[in-house]
């Protein structure tokens, strides 16, 4: 990845990490939904934003559908914060390799204890 692809995943972390945070209206999200890591296409035409949900399951397909449904508003508010010849269009997937960490832990953790 050249340095400049590095500086575009950098900068749209963070600022879809605030936009999500502060413009984004929607209670399901705000304050539930992490980014986690983005991965840019090697033109910065098409981006890939990895997110985790702070919440139980019960919820989860609620975030999820609040998300894409605010995936244009995202994209248009990064298109205001950041200079680049094309905003790039944003494919948010749910990233749940914290969950899967927590379980192995938790796991790991009975079995060291004898529970299982």
């Amino acid at each position: 990845m050249s340095l400049r692809n590095e500086r575009v995943r950098k900068t749209l972390m963070k600022e879809i990490s605030d936009i999500l945070l502060k413009e984004i209206r929607d209670p399901k999200i705000t304050g539930l939904v992490s980014i986690t890591d983005v991965e840019v296409s090697h033109d910065n035409s098409y981006a890939k934003v990895f997110y985790s949900v702070l919440s139980n399951n019960d919820n989860k397909d609620e975030i999820v559908e609040a998300i894409e449904k605010n995936t244009p508003k995202i994209r248009y508010e990064v298109g205001k914060r950041i200079r680049l010849r094309l905003t790039p269009e944003l494919k948010f997937i749910l990233d749940e390799s914290l969950e899967r960490g927590a379980r192995i832990t938790d796991l790991i953790d009975k079995i060291s204890k004898g529970e299982i």
